[in-house]
Order: C-alpha cells, then structure tokens, then sequence
C-alpha cells in the first residue's frame, strides 16, 4: 500500500513518503467505541488496507484519495469517519454520496444503515427506476446520508421542495472514474456547483486516470492518496483459474465446477438476458438452486433490499449480465 501526502492547495503532483504501518483493529485507526461495535457486528475483525491508509487522514479532517480495487472495502474507508463526524454534530443531509448505478447506491445505504443501526442513522437513497414519490417521502424524513447517482440527485434538488445540499459536510464520489463519463457530467457540474466549498471531499476510484485527476483538482483541497492497487490488480483472497473447453461442451464443464463448489456462494456472467433464463432453467432442472438476474428484471422488485436478501438465501447460485451485479451485505 502506498500513501501519497502532500499539502499544496488545489491539489497538484504528490511526493511518496514511507507507508504508515498498518493498524490491527479500527481502534487503532482512531475509529470510535460505537462505531467499532457496530464493525465487530458486520464481522468486520480488522480493517482492509485501503481503510487503514484512509481512515486515520479522514478522522484528521484531510480531504482523500483513495484507488482501490472492487472488494478492497472502500465503502467502510469512507463510511466510517463520516459516522464519526455526525455523532459529534449531527444535522440532516450532513453527507451526500454519489456512485454511477443505482445497484452501488443501495449497496452503500446499506452499509450506512448498518454502520450507523446504533445511533439512529437515516439513510436516504435517489436511483432512477423507482416511485419518485416514494424517495420525496424519505426525503421529508430530513435524513442525515444521502446516497443517489448524479441524474436523480439533481432532479430532486430542482424538483422537490426542501431538499437542498447547501449545508452538507461530507462529499463522497465514488467509482469517480465512471462518474466521469459522458451521461453524468453534465449532472455532476449541476450538483457540484451548489455544494458548499467548505467541506470535506473523498473520491474513490479504481484507477487514477486524466478525468479523475482532473477531477481532483478542481474539487479536493490538500488531498492525501491511498493506493492499494494497480489498474489491473485484484484482491488479494480472489482465486483465479480458467478453463479452455470446446464451446459445444462449456454446459457440462460448468456443471462439473458446481459440483465441485457444493455449498458455495456463485455468481455467473454470461452474454445475454435470454442466457440467463436459459441457463438458470438448466441448472434448476439438474439440481441446483439457481436463480437470473438481468436487465429485464424490474427495477422496483430488485432495489428491494429484503427480496434481494431472501432470493440470494434461497439461490446460492446467480445468473447474471455483466450490466446486472450485485454485492450481498455477506
């Protein structure tokens, strides 16, 4: 792991100073009783690499970087010193997170909710593809987190009465490199322009390209970087095979990797929606509980939380499109 620290404002190119040595517990990171309570309840034993590097610069009030592959535990990296912030002053819309996909937002609420179960935190998530309605109800609820993609952030900010980011504390974007693309910067400009300058800024992103840099300057002050990856590396517990096998005869070599992953969580990407339907019926016909996600699912009926939860109980087996991922609170 590499931390990057240098105090020039507006950002600028980083010098590489020795790595801090990393922490064995979040206690040592600075993290508060509660909220270390709340991780020994997630099952969280000891703090990943990228939440040792960024945890302790965050609790100091630093703006930070982090580049961290998927899985390396960036939510609780920024999760956590926000918490920490709002027990000492704790206000509505004190934080707004924003990610690329509505999938990731849930995810990230959820991880809020559960880090924050203790002290009465209220999470508020803004996707497209749900009752508008329904998300300015939570919104009269004056929560404390906001977690919402860039296009229906900015839609309720122009739409809904009382809803406003003027005083938020924390920013966060997350997966910045793809909240830079195309479809989102013209809402990210909207949405940036109305938050307060003076705040603390965490972008998160999985490599540190000329946009995120960019990025970067414009809107971190004094940022600290924390790198735990190179662009194509993965986490370190991720076990990597692959098979060459004669594309007529790929089903039968997938049934014999089944069966030999009895009682495992799976999840398979495949091409197509229609691939997925297929091949769950296949899979079910031979025994295995197996379940399609794709596209063509309802939005409504998947950023269900608790049927989300049920049907990954029920199907430890998943079919997906590569556009239909999810991650379990597991």
């Amino acid at each position: 792991m590499a931390v990057v620290d240098k105090a020039v404002a507006g950002g600028g190119e980083a010098q590489q100073p020795e790595p801090a040595a990393e922490a064995s517990t979040f206690a040592e990171l600075g993290v508060c009783r509660e909220l270390v309570e709340a991780c020994d309840a997630m099952g969280w034993k000891q703090p990943t690499k990228i939440q040792a590097g960024a945890i302790p610069h965050a609790l100091q009030g630093r703006d930070v970087i982090g580049l961290g592959q998927t899985g390396s535990g960036k939510t609780g990296a920024f999760a956590l010193p926000i918490i920490q912030a709002l027990l000492e002053h704790r206000q509505p819309f004190f934080a707004c997170i924003m990610s690329p996909t509505r999938e990731l937002a849930i995810q990230i609420a959820e991880q809020f909710e559960a880090l924050g179960s203790a002290i009465g935190l209220v999470c508020s998530v803004l996707v497209g593809g749900v009752d508008r309605m329904q998300q300015v109800l939570s919104i009269a609820k004056r929560p404390h987190i906001v977690v919402g993609t860039p296009g229906r952030l900015l839609d309720h900010l122009k739409d809904t009465k009382g809803f406003s980011l003027t005083k938020v504390k924390y920013l966060v974007l997350d997966e910045a490199d793809k909240l830079l693309n195309l479809e989102f910067k013209e809402s990210l400009d909207d949405i940036l322009k109305v938050i307060p300058k003076e705040r603390r800024t965490y972008l998160f992103s999985a490599t540190m390209t000329k946009k995120v840099s960019k990025l970067q300057r414009a809107c971190l002050r004094n940022p600290v970087k924390v790198e735990v990856s190179s662009k194509y590396s993965t986490v370190d517990t991720l076990k990597q095979e692959w098979y060459f096998v004669p594309a007529d005869y790929k089903d039968c070599y997938l049934v014999h990797v089944l069966n030999e992953l009895p009682g495992s969580m799976i999840m398979i990407f495949v091409r197509t929606c229609e691939s997925t339907r297929l091949l769950a019926l296949t899979l079910r016909n031979l025994g295995f509980k197996a379940l399609s996600i794709s596209g063509q699912m309802s939005q409504v009926y998947f950023c269900n939380s608790s049927i989300r939860q049920t049907k990954v109980l029920d199907f430890p087996i998943q079919l997906c499109t590569l556009l239909r991922p999810y991650k379990t609170k597991d």
